[in-house]
């Protein structure tokens, strides 16, 4: 029994916003829609309450999370601010829900367009015969198109030499088996609508290390060398003394 009084007072609820109409706008907008914006700037969504004879409460959610919203914020018409837009807000959906009916709701979804974040330059050193990755920020919106110099010339992939990743997130090269031919100046270059962005990177390839660390062998050698020379000299007087004695027994 209990089962049907719920159903029908959700088809009582269900016929009543039919029948006026009821529905909800963001910015002027009854269906889900994107907006787009930059870094930095100030977008305010006002959700509003159509064809409603009675006052209505109204919630916002970002993503998952519920929005706190003030008391006077809730009722037939509510504001959220979002100030100011950050990276972390691209591809995040706002949406205002009718409070008593969650299905009636409008969503909006941030796209939020910013450049390359790239800045200054980096040294490295690498030994010969070692890898070596360099590594650049690529995160943008929308993606840009990247490519690698090498003293300002584009750089031609060696097969087995070198090798290029590039996500979302990161453009990166890698050399294997460094030679002093490597050394010189890498640039990562990205193309977006801003236009260039880049960073370069400072290569020098060092001289391989040797296997055997020859200067410490003959430190230690010579260490050697000289504890048993400085133990030959102390002994040397034992040794004198006694040859001494044995003369003197002996005459």
């Amino acid at each position: 029994m209990a089962q049907s009084s719920s159903l029908a007072v959700l088809a009582v609820g269900f016929l009543a916003h039919v029948a006026t109409g009821l529905e909800l706008s963001v910015n002027d907008q009854t269906a889900d829609f994107s907006l787009t914006t930059s870094l930095d700037y100030s977008i305010s969504l006002s959700c509003l309450v159509q064809n409603s004879s009675q006052d209505e409460e109204l919630l916002w959610y970002r993503g998952d999370g519920q929005v706190n919203l003030t008391d006077e914020n809730k009722v037939n018409i509510s504001n959220v601010c979002i100030s100011p837009v950050t990276v972390s807000d691209n591809g995040v959906t706002f949406t205002c829900r009718l409070a008593r009916d969650e299905s009636v709701q409008v969503s909006v979804t941030l796209d939020v367009q910013f450049r390359p974040q790239l800045s200054g330059e980096e040294s490295l050193q690498v030994e010969e015969d070692k890898d070596v990755t360099l590594s650049c920020n690529a995160k943008s919106n929308p993606q840009a198109q990247a490519t690698w110099y090498k003293n300002n010339t584009i750089l031609t992939l060696e097969e087995s030499r070198y090798e290029v990743y590039h996500t979302s997130e990161v453009f990166q090269l890698q050399i294997t088996t460094a030679q002093k031919s490597d050394n010189g100046t890498y640039s990562c270059v990205l193309q977006s609508l801003w236009g260039e962005d880049r960073k370069d990177f400072h290569l020098t390839v060092e001289d391989k290390k040797s296997v055997f660390p020859t200067e410490a062998v003959i430190a230690a050698v010579v260490v050697v060398a000289l504890t048993i020379l400085f133990g030959i000299v102390a002994r040397r007087d034992k040794i004198c003394k006694c040859f001494k004695r044995s003369s003197e027994t002996a005459l």
